[in-house]
């Protein structure tokens, strides 16, 4: 599957686009489970567990190289993007899933609207805002370019958190696509 990379010029068209998502009420859009390296499903629906994150993600069993011991950080135990970011650089919906993150909602998710501790409620699960940064993998730039992954980790693409933010969950819970995302 060859992508269109989009320029940093590109890409800054939508910026102001981004800056108008709402601040308090979002929408869930897509949900993404990625059950094994490589692997993502689209779901309708999904279940989130203090323990195990998103429920059928592999996020618990794949570790992590930030922790001491190798194991999943739960200070990254859920990822949201924002879609209109995600529109900016993947395109059509049916590429959004190869950003990597599990949430992809059209709400504001600047560190200025939604800083470290923040609580957000999604159907009935409750998560909160990590203050562990998100930030674009090689693979992120293999599949959306160079010129992506530099306008997600610029200052205003990390204030903006245009590639996504860590969330931990606080109450377990099932949220499904079309479901707010609102500010607790």
């Amino acid at each position: 599957m060859i992508l269109t990379q989009r320029t940093t010029d590109e890409l800054d068209t939508h910026l102001d686009d981004i800056r108008r998502a709402p601040l308090d009420v979002g929408e869930i859009q897509l949900i993404v489970a990625r059950p094994d390296t490589g692997e993502r499903v689209a779901l309708d629906e999904a279940d989130l567990d203090t323990a195990l994150g998103l429920v059928g993600d592999s996020w618990f069993v794949r570790g992590s190289s930030a922790t001491p011991d190798g194991s999943a950080n739960p200070e990254a135990q859920l990822t949201i993007m924002n879609a209109r970011a995600v529109a900016a650089v993947a395109g059509e919906r049916a590429y959004w899933a190869l950003a990597g993150d599990q949430v992809y909602a059209d709400l504001d998710i600047s560190i200025t609207n939604l800083p470290p501790g923040t609580r957000l409620r999604l159907g009935t699960a409750l998560v909160e805002v990590s203050a562990k940064p998100h930030t674009g993998c090689a693979k992120f730039t293999q599949r959306f370019g160079l010129d992506a992954m530099r306008w997600v980790n610029n200052d205003e693409g990390k204030e903006l958190r245009l590639r996504g933010m860590n969330c931990r969950v606080l109450e377990p819970g099932r949220f499904a696509i079309g479901d707010t995302i609102t500010k607790d």
